[in-house]
């Protein structure tokens, strides 16, 4: 059944996704994971990535099972509507490098186009600098959209490619279930790796809920996110567009809902400071989001979304998903993630992480300016 003939394709149906997702993320912090970060597909991307191997910030290292969720989710939601199409277009290798930009300005700001609505539903008034910088780069991005910008048509792609990316979806889960040590010795003679971890209390790796938990709510999330269509990125760059209000209704009430629980969980605090795993440096605060918001408008998506089309058999959004997790772990390598404010340290990003916004911002208008749809002979 096509979206725009269930109930999910309704504005009903957007804002009981949106609602749902507002109150699994709450519920997901109540159950251990960092606060207002019950979801953050950017900081779980960046977790992954750790856990993996591929950077060695040690609090920040866990193989996140609701990212696995969202794209079997939307898996299953796909088969049984009979969406599941495999298909593949062009220019990955800028889908690519538009995931790395994605993922370096969600680090500065600390958290994905998913966690700066929650974190405004926890109470982060620093949030509200962070939506500014989202419209501000969506809009640029749909600037570049009106003069032609376009990576190409999607096609139909052979059946196997559309289960690449579950199949790594499953493999993520199989390992942290079965958590191989495989590695060299540490000083106590105890194997480590190729799988790392961040102990308890010592980083947001260390902070999440029971396994079973995290995999059933990142499917419930990505069984109606596909439904419905829902995406941050989408509901913002339709309203400039073309006016149109009917995904904004879903980000609403994840907003309208997560505050809610949040309130009834007391886990609600109001104000700019204190705030868990944020900064107070509004200008890279408004950079940072604009970095993002251009990025994935031009990827076609936002970070959740990008997720869900992979599950549903997009290998394009399964390359931009990829350079999500490649570019979170440069982003750590290279010092260029933004420090929390804490008691006795301003935060936000340093030298190399405010160049990297810079340079990120440079590399999507050459992409916004270049990049046009191919005519048809």
């Amino acid at each position: 059944m096509s979206n725009d003939k269930c109930f999910f394709g309704t504005n009903t149906g957007v804002i009981l996704s949106g609602a749902v997702i507002g109150a699994v993320a709450a519920i997901l912090v109540h159950l251990h994971n960092p606060g207002n970060m019950g979801i953050c597909v950017a900081c779980f991307s960046r977790d992954i990535a750790g856990a993996l191997g591929l950077h060695r910030f040690a609090p920040a290292q866990y193989l996140r099972p609701e990212l696995s969720g969202f794209v079997l989710g939307a898996l299953g939601s796909a088969l049984l509507s009979k969406e599941f199409k495999p298909r593949a277009g062009s220019a990955a290798v800028v889908r690519f490098v538009l995931g790395i930009c994605a993922a370096i300005g969600t680090l500065v700001f600390l958290g994905c186009t998913w966690r700066v609505f929650l974190r405004l539903g926890g109470g982060d008034a620093n949030a509200l600098y962070g939506i500014l910088g989202l419209v501000l780069g969506i809009g640029l991005a749909v600037v570049f959209m009106k003069r032609g910008y376009g990576l190409g048509r999607s096609k139909p792609a052979p059946w196997a490619l559309g289960w690449v990316m579950p199949v790594l979806a499953v493999s993520l889960v199989a390992l942290l279930l079965w958590d191989p040590k495989l590695g060299p010795v540490d000083p106590d003679n105890n194997r480590i790796g190729p799988v790392f971890a961040t102990p308890a209390g010592k980083g947001p790796g260390g902070m999440h809920a029971i396994w079973y938990w995290a995999l059933a709510g990142g499917l419930l999330i990505g069984f109606l996110a596909q439904r419905s269509r829902f995406c941050t990125v989408g509901a913002l760059r339709n309203i400039m567009a073309i006016r149109d209000l009917h995904l904004f209704y879903g980000v609403v009430a994840l907003v309208v809902v997560n505050a809610a629980v949040n309130l009834g969980l007391r886990q609600f605090k109001w104000g700019f400071e204190g705030q868990p795993f944020a900064h107070t440096q509004t200008l890279w605060n408004i950079l940072g989001m604009a970095l993002a918001g251009v990025a994935f408008t031009l990827g076609g998506g936002c970070p959740g979304r990008q997720f869900i089309l992979a599950g549903e058999g997009d290998s394009d959004a399964g390359v931009f998903c990829l350079g999500m997790i490649g570019g979170t772990a440069l982003a750590h390598n290279f010092a260029l993630v933004s420090s929390p404010t804490t008691a006795n340290m301003a935060g936000g990003p340093g030298p190399a992480g405010q160049a990297a916004v810079i340079g990120g911002l440079i590399v999507c208008a050459v992409i916004g300016l270049t990049m046009r749809e191919p005519k048809e002979v």
